[in-house]
């Protein structure tokens, strides 16, 4: 693939040229291993299970196929020419100057507005364990994750690293657990088989709509698979890391995902599951100090997706200073490699979000996050329609990347079809309105702004040219 981005100006004197490559192979193999568990996982899984019934195993195994077809065509550009800013520099090489402005801009605001749903969820947690005021640990969070990222990508690294093997272990744990109470090896269990499959109403209680409905909530789970992509642009290797995380997702997804879930609705009857489908399962098989271990492990998972939150927020926001769509002064990197400029930037206003989520109205600050709700399946779209034109450019050019889209191109078409079938249901679902709603008028704002941006850039050059 060529690389027609536009250069930005030099960095100042005493500022590194680029960012820097101090992630270790074992810290891109967590991440890649890892980043898909999100706290979503533990926490709202229960919302979709209660939907759904059983049958939230065929939501999470369409879910989850989505985002294989999705990883493997980002694989496919991303090992063709590793970029930190991944697809959002594909979507403007693909698609022109306005789809990687507005990919960026859509993916890094959705990010920063992360920084205060997980500052809060940590907080509230701290908060019943330690006690104290909780705006208080909201802000010591942030802040003691900003410095994380400041010091150096190799701290972000080692911080994900450590977060990523606990929320590892915990999933295994518990899906030992459970299929050693599936199979009755646990003695005084409370729950054994996998009756609840089909008990109390049936494997599908509510019918296939029901089942789309919880694919709807699943669907958002999963965001956070790509930030690899980006993550490897800072390693030694980001082509063989990327390749690494594109090629195992499939069973991540498996064990993580559907194995977990499995063990849940097999053991638990589906309508007597509290906010907490692992806690509720885990008090069910009778392990004493569920609460705090479940406790533990999401403070793990919410303090793992705010500090990727808040990495990659600002390698977005570096990326897009690099290519002349944010102002200059994001692109300065101090000496150890971290864009700093772009952490504070995105802390800041990361940190304004956390402190709206205090003092607005609460509807007003779920407005705001609303604007947001289905950038995920924009990006899924981005990145498929991206790979649909340089997939077939690359082809024609004869190349071949380490890791090539399977049945290209009737494969990405028919996930690109998937892609807008559920945003047309989001539409129709009065749970999704707001969300998808809000999100298209963000999107539309942005876009708008990529094509008055890439007219000018047009400008520019014609200005340049005539010059010469």
């Amino acid at each position: 693939m060529t690389d027609d981005t536009t250069v930005g100006p030099e960095p100042a004197a005493g500022e590194q040229q680029g960012l820097g490559t101090s992630l270790k192979p074992r810290h891109i193999t967590m991440i890649s291993i890892a980043g898909v568990i999100g706290a979503g996982l533990f926490v709202g899984s229960a919302n979709a299970i209660k939907e759904a019934g059983p049958a939230v195993l065929i939501s999470y195994v369409l879910a989850g196929t989505l985002v294989v077809l999705v990883m493997r065509m980002l694989g496919e550009m991303a090992t063709a020419n590793p970029d930190t800013g991944s697809f959002s520099v594909y979507s403007e090489r693909a698609l022109g100057h306005w789809a990687g402005f507005s990919v960026g801009w859509l993916y890094w605001w959705f990010w920063v507005l992360v920084i205060p749903v997980e500052a809060t969820a940590a907080a509230a947690i701290l908060t019943d364990l330690i006690g104290g005021a909780q705006w208080i640990w909201a802000l010591a969070v942030t802040l003691l994750l900003t410095i994380t990222n400041l010091v150096s990508v190799g701290n972000y690294g080692e911080f994900e690293f450590w977060f990523a093997l606990i929320k590892v272990v915990a999933i295994v744990a518990f899906i030992g657990i459970g299929v050693a109470a599936i199979f009755g090896l646990i003695p005084d269990s409370g729950v054994s088989g996998i009756e609840n499959l089909w008990q109390p109403d049936g494997f599908m209680p509510n019918g296939f709509g029901a089942v789309i409905a919880g694919l709807l909530i699943t669907m958002f789970s999963f965001m956070g698979t790509e930030i690899v992509t980006i993550a490897a642009a800072e390693s030694p290797n980001p082509v063989k890391g990327i390749g690494k995380a594109v090629n195992s997702v499939i069973w991540r997804i498996s064990l993580f995902y559907v194995g977990s879930i499995f063990v849940i609705v097999a053991l638990m009857p589906y309508d007597q599951l509290s906010d907490g489908s692992y806690q509720s399962t885990l008090e069910a098989i009778g392990i004493p100090g569920s609460k705090l271990i479940m406790d533990l492990v999401i403070l793990t998972a919410v303090a793992s997706c705010l500090n990727s939150a808040l990495y990659t927020a600002s390698r977005m926001l570096y990326s897009l200073g690099e290519r002349r769509d944010a102002p200059q002064a994001v692109r300065k990197v101090a000496g150890n490699g971290a864009p700093w400029v772009a952490v504070l930037a995105s802390m800041v206003v990361g940190f304004l979000a956390v402190a709206g989520n205090y003092l607005l109205p609460e509807k007003i600050f779920g407005y705001l996050l609303a604007t947001s709700g289905a950038v995920a399946l924009f990006v899924y779209l981005a990145i498929a329609s991206s790979q649909l034109v340089l997939g077939r450019k690359m082809r024609a050019a004869g190349e071949r990347a380490p890791v090539a889209m399977w049945l290209f191109p009737g494969l990405t078409m028919v996930t690109i079809v998937g892609i807008i079938a559920i945003l047309v249901l989001m539409a129709f679902d009065s749970d999704q309105q707001q969300a998808i709603g809000l999100s298209a008028i963000s999107a539309v704002f942005i876009v708008g702004a990529g094509f008055i941006v890439q007219r000018r850039h047009r400008s520019t050059r014609a200005a340049d040219i005539a010059k010469v």
